[in-house]
């Protein structure tokens, strides 16, 4: 594969970019002198399929996210700098249905390509490394993926049970550099992988039995002594993994800062937890340097998800004997979209049209595929108000999951036991945006809606626990909120830093939340208050429930194996471990039942607090259904930052 160091004049014009011009390089450029040459790093991260700027969801155009834009900006630094790299972080396999389309519809035969490496190869990346989502499909449909990539994919912390890497741990990239006298210098650059070990957990049965995940700074400590001494001039760190703490832990899963510690890292490029640095998301966070760009003091950069920035690595390097060493450095996440002062999305770049044409074929495959009805609905499904009232989304899911869960366990050791079902709401706003909702109208429903209902392809799963887990299942769901002053007004109610996917609500039972109360979890799962209370009348079958009690509830395989930390679900309580995925599940419901009726039951609530008022912040859309919500005073109180809007609660 060609490796493009400059681009021309037209070649960046037709990038998408505005207002740009190759007069407009960057500072580095213009101060390398003979000896010295400017390295531009680029990275993708957790694209999740997003090749177009495309919501299969919603069946509409997006300009927040695709790789069709990101390749824009990836042309512009190509067409500005004499040197460059493309890296990607990994997730990039599944987690829209174009993926879900091509692991479960069309598959992989021999000969085809999967449509994000077809991406991939037309923007011609230098590299990447593996996130957790590429083992959600199996090791099967993940190795038939990666035959096709035209550019080395490497992760030094899975290996076979026979203790055999299962892709290439590190590879070597030779290039050609020109510094800034115009003269051209060999330069070898190593990469090396990693993703969190937690994928033992969260593909149990894909991977069991089958591979085994390393710690991550472990294998960093096995490997990179091995890299250096291939003669490497600089090593870039490829880590699927969030800016966690500053001191290693076994097993972490956010272990950006120990690696960046490690000798012999140069650059360390990461992602998973879907956020941007440098940014205001790791403001005061410890170990790192918003202004400086760094990452335990090393270089680094997390590019946000879906295509929303590419991460930029500028390095200055300077003659060192035979090699070369960063003299000096810059980072920064160019967006793709921005913020008008009305909070409307702006795109800053326009899509490229090679990209879209490589995968022309399979976009309009998936629009196909999604479009499918499959059954009908009496009332909207909407999840504006899912993290504060019982819910239709979440509720038709929690049925699907009953229903299929009551044929599985009829006739074994289990039967008879009270079922009861977790769902969370997948699709609540937070960090994906005010539009990011599920929003659908009564009548038909297609299978674009059921993956909407359900974002990811986790299969169902059930476990087997006692009521007072139950209780404590909730109480770690009610996290979710601030502690409520019973006295004061206009709280603002959601913890920010709890995610949705782990508000789990549990139908079966009736409870109410006593937010007066502190929190007995913090948002991570870790109790901090053992003493603490929130979840209050809690029954079953209109009775107080018996702590001693036993219950299955239906889940899925990330809730049962240990996935958000909660009580009863660490992987030892499971009773029942599905071939269908969740989704399936949903979608065979619905085709059974022919019309469903979404309506939410009511089964949770808030706890009075007579005088005490707080905020919460949905999407525009959520006035519409304003009037439909059940037993929760709520009124609108005006805009909010971001494009949401912010209604206010009467406890």
């Amino acid at each position: 594969m060609t490796h493009p160091l400059a681009l021309t004049r037209r070649g960046f014009l037709a990038s998408g970019v505005a207002g740009l011009t190759l007069a407009a390089l960057h500072p580095f450029s213009a101060r390398a002198a003979a000896g010295q040459a400017h390295l531009r790093i680029m990275e993708t991260t957790d694209l999740h399929v997003h090749v177009w700027p495309y919501d299969y969801y919603a069946d509409r155009a997006m300009d927040t996210a695709g790789l069709a834009r990101t390749a824009a900006l990836v042309q512009a630094v190509r067409a500005e700098a004499t040197n460059t790299l493309l890296l990607d972080n990994g997730d990039f396999l599944q987690g829209n249905p174009m993926g879900d389309f091509i692991a479960y519809e069309r598959g992989m035969p021999e000969g085809a390509s999967h449509p994000v490496i077809q991406a991939m190869n037309a923007l011609g990346y230098d590299g990447g490394t593996l996130g957790n989502h590429e083992f959600n499909y199996g090791l099967e449909f993940l190795q038939a993926s990666l035959a096709g990539a035209g550019h080395p994919l490497v992760c030094a912390n899975v290996v076979t049970t026979e203790g055999q890497p299962l892709v290439p741990p590190y590879a070597v990239l030779e290039r050609q550099i020109t510094d800034g006298a115009g003269a051209v210098h060999p330069i070898r650059i190593g990469i090396i992988g990693f993703v969190p070990p937690q994928i033992m957990q969260w593909d149990r049965a894909h991977l069991e039995g089958r591979v085994e995940a390393r710690d991550m700074v472990d294998a960093a400590r096995e490997w990179l002594p091995k890299l250096r001494a291939e003669g490497v001039d600089l090593v870039v760190a490829l880590a699927h993994c969030g800016i966690g703490p500053v001191a290693a832990e076994p097993g972490m899963e956010n272990a950006a800062l120990p690696l960046a510690a490690l000798e012999g890292i140069d650059v360390i490029l990461t992602g998973h937890s879907h956020q941007v640095f440098p940014g205001p998301d790791f403001e005061g966070v410890e170990g790192v340097d918003i202004a400086a760009g760094t990452i335990g003091g090393k270089p680094g950069v997390m590019a946000g998800f879906w295509g929303s920035h590419m991460g930029l690595v500028d390095l200055l390097l300077e003659r060192d004997g035979d090699g070369w060493r960063v003299a000096r450095h810059s980072v920064e996440a160019r967006p793709i979209f921005e913020r008008d002062a009305e909070d409307e999305v702006v795109p800053l770049v326009a899509s490229v049209a090679a990209i879209e044409e490589a995968t022309a074929a399979e976009h309009q495959q998936t629009l196909d595929y999604v479009r499918r009805p499959v059954g009908q609905t009496t009332a909207p499904l909407y999840s504006y108000f899912a993290m504060v009232a019982d819910d239709p989304s979440v509720q038709v899911v929690s049925n699907a999951q009953s229903w299929y869960i009551r044929q599985m366990l009829a006739g074994t050791p289990h039967e008879g036991l009270p079922i009861l079902s977790a769902a969370a709401p997948f699709k609540a706003g937070g960090r994906g945006g005010p539009d990011y909702y599920t929003d659908v109208p009564a009548g038909d429903i297609a299978i674009r809606n059921v993956a909407d209902l359900y974002l990811y392809p986790n299969t169902i799963r059930a476990v087997r626990i006692t009521g007072q887990q139950v209780k404590d299942w909730l109480e770690r769901s009610a996290g979710a909120f601030n502690r409520i002053d019973p006295e004061g007004t206009d709280q603002m109610l959601l913890n920010p830093d709890f995610r949705s996917y782990n508000f789990d609500v549990m139908d079966g039972v009736r409870y109410r939340i006593d937010l007066s109360q502190p929190s007995r979890f913090d948002a991570e799962g870790v109790l901090v208050d053992a003493e603490a209370n929130r979840i209050v009348d809690l029954t079953f079958d209109g009775q107080p429930v018996d702590p001693e009690a036993e219950f299955i509830v239906a889940t899925n395989n990330y809730r049962a194996t240990g996935g958000g930390s909660f009580p009863g679900a660490d992987g030892s309580t499971i009773v029942f471990e599905g071939p269908d995925t969740n989704r399936d599940v949903i979608v065979r419901h619905i085709v059974d039942q022919g019309t469903i009726d979404p309506a939410a039951d009511g089964n949770w609530s808030f706890a009075a607090l007579p005088g005490a008022t707080v905020l919460f912040d949905s999407g525009p859309g959520a006035e519409a259904y304003l009037d439909a919500v059940r037993g929760l005073a709520i009124e609108a109180a005006g805009p909010a930052p971001d494009g949401f809007v912010r209604f206010r609660i009467t406890l």
